[in-house]
């Protein structure tokens, strides 16, 4: 038996077939267990903000868990204030803000919906949001999820909410003052890694103000200094009403949060909502130190200017496959001119990198906040030479005419 065949029979089947099986990390690096190393541009999908076993993170999990780990919300603890305060201050919100805890994107993106409901009541029924937007696979962030092949199987949705074009045009014909909210993601990750265009945040912002709605930001992706500020809103220079959190914030540990703005924060009275886990001691105790350490190592900087670097060295690589980077950041989607995104992804991995594919068409990169000059030299290397594999594949495809959308020759 391989750990293929346990897998297969003991795990449940909505992530399909793992494609491999990791042992060990630390720094940029994954190795698998028969030892071969890879350098890792996916860092658990925007999670592994510090790499892997960075010794703050490491720190931060045995002190915790050696002194308290949980109590409840009944009671409060040092590293909940701690982190409440830490998020506050990073996403200015001034003294009027307030933060719940979750543990995940899912549930801050929940507690969110719940905080648009709110504030909408009976007058206010309508929720908007964007065409091909991820927000989450429960129930509630199903609902929007502006992908129709992900709903469907689980319909009917959670009424109310609507989907829009990703234009203010579109915003300004949906809205009025029956609208709730309005949810966006400023940079659409699963969906290939599409920025909202120049000016839409700022725009969205004076309408959505204008009818009575409140802006909430997805910024789980785009958080914790990812786009090169801590939060991608930020790059527009404008107060949402809410914004949710989550990946990168924890480093690898699971947490999420809502991170309420000025009125909005008034919302959510005892018995609204709740969460046995979501705070607890351990897992703010490491989202703080995460976010201490990121704060320490100016990392939100080296995001932009090493997203900045990544870019520019993948543009000029020799390959009619890429079209183009986008994104912002270390969050940076590389465009390809064939569906031939997993045949890259599996070429990658043979030649040890670990990147993903939102789509056929896209590759998405989002590695450790860490990176530098030795990361990016070896990236470029490796990913130059899956390039080229999967260039001769479609070569042998013109000739026999097999298809090189999932898989790559051997």
């Amino acid at each position: 038996m391989t750990w293929q065949d346990d897998a297969g029979r003991d795990l449940v089947k909505s992530f399909g077939a793992r494609m491999q099986m990791f042992v060990r990390g630390e720094g940029s690096y994954l190795w698998d267990a028969d030892g071969k190393r890879y350098l890792d541009f996916l860092a658990g999908i925007a999670v592994d903000s510090l790499g892997h076993a960075h010794p703050v993170f490491v720190d931060a999990i045995a002190t915790q868990a050696a002194t308290l780990s949980h109590v409840s919300n009944y009671f409060a603890t040092p590293p909940q204030l701690a982190l409440a305060a830490t998020l506050k201050r990073i996403a200015g919100t001034g003294d009027s803000g307030r933060v719940y805890f979750g543990n995940s994107g899912a549930e801050a993106n929940e507690a969110a919906f719940k905080l648009a409901r709110l504030h909408g009541g009976a007058e206010r029924p309508r929720i908007l949001a964007l065409t091909d937007a991820f927000h989450g696979r429960t129930m509630g962030t199903l609902a929007l999820t502006g992908k129709p092949y992900m709903q469907e199987p689980f319909l009917p949705m959670t009424p109310g909410v609507e989907f829009i074009d990703s234009t203010v045009e579109a915003l300004e014909a949906a809205i009025d003052d029956r609208v709730a909210a309005l949810f966006v993601e400023p940079v659409k990750g699963e969906a290939g890694v599409l920025p909202l265009p120049e000016g839409y945040l700022a725009a969205a912002r004076e309408i959505t103000e204008r009818h009575g709605a409140l802006l909430i930001i997805d910024e789980i992706q785009t958080g914790a200094g990812r786009t090169g500020e801590w939060f991608a809103f930020q790059h527009e220079g404008i107060t949402p009403d809410a914004i949710t959190v989550a990946k990168g914030i924890g480093g690898g540990f699971p947490i999420g949060a809502l991170i309420t703005f000025g009125a909005a924060s008034e919302l959510f009275y005892p018995g609204t909502h709740g969460s046995t886990f979501g705070g607890n001691a351990l897992g703010t105790a490491v989202a703080g130190a995460v976010l201490g350490e990121i704060e320490r190592a100016d990392l939100v900087r080296n995001a932009a200017e090493r997203g900045a670097q990544l870019r520019q060295a993948i543009e000029a690589i020799d390959s009619d496959l890429i079209t183009g980077c986008r994104g912002a950041g270390l969050l940076i989607g590389v465009g390809l001119r064939h569906p031939v995104a997993k045949a890259l992804v599996a070429a990658a991995q043979e030649h040890g990198i670990v990147i993903n594919a939102p789509n056929d068409e896209t590759i998405r990169l989002v590695p450790a906040l860490t990176i530098g000059d030795v990361e990016i030299d070896e990236f470029i290397e490796l990913f130059t030479a899956s390039l080229r594999t999967v260039e001769d594949a479609l070569v042998l495809d013109a000739s026999t005419g097999l298809s090189t959308s999932t898989e790559v020759p051997a």
